[in-house]
């Protein structure tokens, strides 16, 4: 099963004692969470809790979700030695009772889930961000298979249609205002796995 194959990469991942990606905040999530003021934040995909993490820190309300119980273990563990509290929810989105509108703010770092899904996932979303809301993402790439190609040690998916276009985004948040939206190349230090020059998308919108 394609689904029990997804899952199981996350849960060996994410059981080793060191974290995958890092303790530390990435710096895009870090950047623009300081220019916003403090609410309700979802986290998709959120793996070991390093983001959901510190936007606690700042004073933010902060929910969690991702399909691997080995990421909520970790994050709670960094929750607690940080001293901050997160609402860390594990299975498929529309099963764990988020409320419509609940959110203001959805944050989208390295969410790649998989390519037959992954619009799909972005529009469920959707709903639990309210009005005046804003996205903020951060992922890589379709010409991040380039870069991969050259150092594996970047990470990513290896398959293209699991990478981003700006075109894909624009779609998927047809109904957003696009602040900021551009492809760029950016020299990555985060854990065991990404580690390297990549490429990738940035985007703010705003929901309509």
């Amino acid at each position: 099963m394609a689904e029990d194959a997804w899952l199981n990469r996350w849960e060996e991942r994410y059981s080793g004692e060191a974290f995958a990606y890092g303790t530390a905040p990435n710096h895009y999530l870090k950047e623009q969470l300081t220019k916003i003021s403090q609410g309700k934040i979802l986290f998709a995909a959120e793996g070991e809790g390093r983001n959901a993490v510190f936007a606690a820190s700042l004073g933010w309300e902060v929910a969690a979700f991702d399909i691997s119980t080995e990421g909520k273990n970790k994050a709670m563990k960094l929750a607690e030695a940080r001293g901050v509290e997160i609402d860390y929810r594990v299975g498929e989105l529309e099963t764990l009772g988020f409320a419509k509108e609940q959110f203001d703010v959805i944050a989208l770092i390295y969410a790649h889930f998989p390519a037959a899904i992954k619009s799909l996932c972005h529009q469920a979303l959707d709903k639990y961000l309210r009005k005046g809301g804003i996205i903020i993402f951060e992922a890589f790439s379709k010409k991040h298979i380039d870069y991969l190609s050259r150092n594996e040690n970047v990470g990513g998916p290896k398959d293209i249609a699991s990478l981003f276009s700006m075109e894909e985004l624009e779609a998927d948040f047809s109904g957003y205002e696009f602040q900021e939206l551009m492809e760029t190349e950016v020299e990555l230090s985060e854990g065991l796995y990404h580690n390297g020059l990549g490429s990738v998308i940035r985007c703010i919108a705003r929901k309509k």
